[in-house]
């Protein structure tokens, strides 16, 4: 009887110790900080609408030389093997002011067995000026398992934070989540180009 008494006892005060626990919730935060830079306020909204916008310092350029280095970038972007349909759509030189759309491949995962991949289409719209240049990233769409049955998804019902993330917003949600995570790192790369072309 002593020794159930005090099995008993140990079992309690293992299920009470703490210790044992941090092994879940280090597995929450480390997926946490993975995903920190695609949660709350990581997709910005202007109007109910997703518009990701940048503005990017290019010293010591005039407006003509922001407008040439982004107009050459956008024309080889649309050139790229990934695109389809992209085109220039706006080009005034006089403005100094650039549109394109674009309609590309994102890659969720790709083997010798599976190809997850969603066609993206969206919209750059690039303002010149003197040391400087505006871009914004809108129109944002998705057309998903084409080869089946396409799923068509806007930005706003998709990879929003109310859309991808659960409801304390600390977590992607699975598929939407993906999409999120893979926009936002195409739009980093985007900004990250421009911001080191006009450098």
């Amino acid at each position: 009887m002593i020794g159930l008494m005090a099995l008993s006892s140990l079992n309690l005060w293992a299920q009470d110790n703490t210790w044992e626990r941090p092994e879940v919730e280090e597995t929450e935060v480390k997926e946490e900080l993975k995903d920190a830079k695609y949660l709350k306020g990581a997709v910005t909204e202007v109007n109910g609408k997703v518009v990701f916008n940048k503005y990017i310092n290019a010293p010591g350029k005039s407006a003509d030389e922001v407008y040439d280095i982004v107009k050459a970038y956008l024309v080889k972007m649309t050139g790229e093997k990934n695109q389809e349909m992209a085109r220039i759509v706006v080009d005034d030189k006089e403005k100094h002011e650039l549109g394109a759309t674009f309609n590309e491949w994102l890659v969720f995962k790709s083997n010798a067995i599976m190809l997850d991949q969603t066609r993206f289409l969206y919209a750059l719209k690039v303002r010149c000026s003197d040391g400087k240049a505006d871009i914004t990233m809108s129109n944002l769409r998705y057309i998903y398992d084409e080869a089946r049955k396409p799923l068509h998804y806007t930005a706003e019902e998709w990879i929003s934070d109310k859309e991808a993330l659960n409801k304390k917003g600390t977590r992607l949600l699975p598929l939407s989540g993906k999409f999120r995570r893979k926009t936002i790192d195409r739009k980093d790369f985007l900004f990250n180009k421009f911001e080191s072309l006009l450098k």
